[in-house]
């Protein structure tokens, strides 16, 4: 069994993920093919694997440097306390900015790890005041802008998870 889900997931399973994860349009048919199955099998397995969970979405991976100028910020977030309503009252506050493409809560020296997607640094840093403004129990924040991307996955490494359960 692979996560905390009571759905047991075989190799099958797995590829079907991994196939789906890396080309999401692909057809039922083709699918079917890839992993060894004929093509109702397969339906039924991905249908199980969407009620489940296991797939939340579909979509499209888009080149945002094609449409406009992109400037990507990783934040370190600290908050002045640590209380559950505070990461509650952080968290709503930060939800609704369209910018804050990713929100992770970490272990280490602060609390919060943001990916920002913005036009510039100038727009980044108009959307960090309005934050702080907003009094969301900011206590410090460091900034890292991207400078180049040499690569970034757009799928996981689904076949090793498989094989530490084995």
């Amino acid at each position: 069994m692979i996560g905390n889900n009571a759905l047991k997931l075989d190799r099958i399973d797995l590829r079907i993920l991994c196939h789906l994860q890396q080309n999401s349009r692909i057809t039922n048919v083709v699918l079917a093919d890839a992993v060894g199955l004929s093509p109702s099998p397969c339906l039924i397995r991905v249908k199980r694997l969407e009620k489940a969970g296991y797939i939340s979405g579909y979509g499209a991976h888009i080149q945002l440097e094609k449409l406009s100028n992109v400037q990507m910020v990783f934040t370190e977030v600290t908050l002045s306390d640590h209380r559950r309503e505070d990461f509650a009252k952080f968290e709503a506050g930060i939800r609704s900015v369209d910018e804050i493409v990713e929100c992770h809560l970490v272990s280490g020296g602060y609390d919060y790890l943001l990916k920002f997607v913005t036009q510039s640094v100038v727009h980044y840093q108009s959307i960090i005041e309005n934050l702080l403004e907003q009094h969301l129990g900011i206590e410090k924040y460091f900034s890292y802008i991207v400078i180049k991307s040499p690569f970034i996955k757009n799928h996981y490494p689904l076949e090793k998870f498989l094989n530490a359960q084995t």
